[in-house]
């Protein structure tokens, strides 16, 4: 087995192609960065080293041993950090970048009981649009993400998180009102508030108007918001209908300012991913909170979610 003192040494000289910086790196006299060499050639059994004269170079098989010493040093040190941190308290800043509403209604629940789980823990929230998750994560600016699209695959792991479903809501006085559901063609003829274009709900609803020969522009949409809050709002004062997640209007309809009318045929459901960086290292923050998503303890949030 390779002595990793001695691969210590081996990494802080080929680097630096002197065996002296790599004393003075090491803190340690130049002999004894000579003698660590020495010891690990006979381990391996070839010359790691060229000398010739003042001149230090790398022979084919230190050339090889470079980039594996690194690897394994890497994987030690990570281990033995992972190990002794099995008795400490999970603790740090855990960052989440949301793009979805019905995400930014249930996480801060989620992130209250984790924290009440693991007291050392705070969370930060981050409010994105879609286009944005992924690059927060690659830049580290946050450690978790909630999207409504798949984004598995690659530098990536994703875990499904809930499934959304988006409803037509109309005023408490609205035609509509009382009707056991509306035919797809019905809603030409209403005033439309409508999400923004990157918006999930915008995406879903185009995909289901498509189905029904139905095209954006043969609707009568008056007015276009970046906020669900908002739209169910503005419906709730009788200004026109939306479709929204029924978790963003959730509170109206229990107020009974707003009414869900089912349309024929219609089958709106946007389903909302957990990802995060595929991780060469533990860390237990990170890990616990993806773990802690589908625990028993939180089937109430995620029947909360999907309505």
């Amino acid at each position: 087995m390779l002595d990793t003192v001695r691969l210590r040494v081996f990494l802080y000289a080929a680097e630096s192609l002197n065996f002296s910086e790599a004393a003075r790196q090491l803190n340690l006299t130049q002999p004894t960065v000579s003698h660590h060499i020495k010891l690990l050639e006979q381990d391996v059994g070839v010359a790691l080293f060229e000398r010739s004269g003042p001149t230090l170079r790398l022979t084919e098989a230190g050339r090889l041993l470079l980039p594996r010493a690194r690897k394994l040093l890497h994987e030690m040190s990570s281990t033995e950090h992972l190990m002794s941190s099995l008795d400490s308290e999970i603790a740090g800043e855990l960052r989440i970048a949301c793009s979805t509403t019905t995400g930014k209604y249930i996480l801060p629940q989620f992130a209250a009981r984790f924290h009440q789980r693991h007291p050392a823990v705070n969370t930060v929230i981050l409010s994105c649009t879609p286009e944005h998750v992924v690059p927060h994560l690659l830049l580290k600016e946050a450690d978790v993400g909630v999207v409504n699209y798949d984004a598995c695959g690659g530098d990536y792991e994703c875990q499904p998180f809930f499934t959304d479903h988006i409803i037509l809501i109309v005023p408490a006085n609205h035609p509509f009102v009382g009707r056991d559901y509306i035919d797809a063609s019905e809603l030409l003829t209403t005033p439309h508030i409508i999400r923004e274009s990157t918006s999930g709900t915008r995406r879903v609803l185009l995909a289901e108007l498509g189905k029904h020969e139905i095209a954006l522009e043969d609707m009568n949409i008056f007015l276009e918001l970046g906020n669900a809050e908002a739209i169910v709002k503005t419906v709730e004062a009788g200004f026109g209908v939306s479709f929204v997640s029924h978790l963003a209007a959730n509170w109206a309809l229990r107020l009974g300012t707003v009414i869900e009318v089912p349309v024929a045929g219609f089958d709106l459901r946007r389903k909302n991913y957990m990802i995060r960086r595929r991780m060469g290292t533990s860390h237990r923050r990170i890990d616990a909170f993806w773990g802690f998503i589908h625990h028993p303890d939180n089937a109430d949030l995620l029947q909360l979610a999907e309505g």
